[in-house]
């Protein structure tokens, strides 16, 4: 218990210092995006808490502005993935014959296709926004999700309380809202924690390859490309996105195991009879 509660606060803390100058971010910054004031490559200090780039643009005020980007994307790419995953694998898990064969051959092309082509796709029908990256991120992980989704409401269905409730003339939709969602969420939800964090690498990878949110507005993504020929004379630029994306995703994913800890009622079983 103790192990798992130290999980799961651990991640709390790191994700939440993300989290914090995210929030911060939308009421205050020390300069705005596109002020270019400072001095090329300046080191920490002199009123620069990180330093500039190569165009003089404040660090602090990116790293702030990438917090809150990060976490859009994020957000936004599980959103998309809960709604369609979850309900494209309970459609899934009530189909037969070829009607569920060719819903799960289309799953398993949807996860085989890369994420990236699929941005490049989007993007190149719309632009080269966070709107586009989000939502070439989420179709990509609501196929996963379906996938998981469809073996959940499946195994859920196999049940003897689900015949017997069937037999009482319950209906399906109220089957599915009283006994599937419940059984299903505790793991749906550690899996969407996951997905979190693979969301926000997405992004930034999006971002690093000038598929993201276009400037002035700074993802780490971007941070990380921009500062690559500088680093030798301005590490600062690229450490500190870095840094904050590592302490992001190993933050989201602690959580999600000390969730899984928690909330699965296999895992808890398993640790009562260990």
């Amino acid at each position: 218990m103790k192990r798992r509660s130290l999980t799961l606060w651990t991640g709390c803390v790191l994700a939440g210092l993300v989290v914090l100058l995210a929030l911060i971010s939308l009421f205050w910054l020390p300069y705005d995006s596109d002020d270019t004031s400072g001095g090329r490559l300046e080191g920490p200090g002199g009123g620069h808490l990180l330093g500039t780039d190569k165009l003089g643009r404040d660090l602090f005020t990116q790293l702030m502005t990438g917090a809150r980007i990060a976490l859009e994307s994020g957000i936004g790419s599980v959103a998309i993935a809960a709604v369609l995953g979850v309900c494209l694998g309970i459609l899934a898990a009530f189909a037969q014959g070829w009607f569920d064969d060719t819903l799960s051959a289309l799953l398993d092309i949807l996860i085989a296709f890369p994420t990236l082509l699929l941005a490049m796709l989007i993007v190149a029908a719309r632009s080269a926004t966070l709107g586009s990256a989000v939502l070439a991120i989420g179709l990509a992980q609501s196929a996963v999700v379906a996938r998981l989704t469809r073996i959940l409401v499946k195994r859920v269905l196999s049940q003897d309380y689900i015949t017997a409730s069937r037999t009482s003339g319950t209906s399906w939709s109220r089957i599915v809202v009283g006994h599937v969602l419940p059984n299903i969420w505790p793991t749906l939800v550690v899996n969407l924690a996951l997905q979190f964090g693979l969301a926000v690498l997405a992004e930034a990878g999006l971002s690093y390859l000038g598929l993201g949110v276009p400037p002035p507005n700074a993802s780490w993504g971007r941070m990380l490309q921009e500062a690559q020929a500088t680093f030798t004379t301005a590490p600062a630029g690229a450490l500190a996105p870095g840094i904050a994306l590592v302490l992001l995703v190993i933050g989201v994913n602690l959580i999600a195991d000390g969730l899984r800890d928690t909330l699965d009622p296999a895992v808890r079983r398993e640790k009562a009879t260990a």
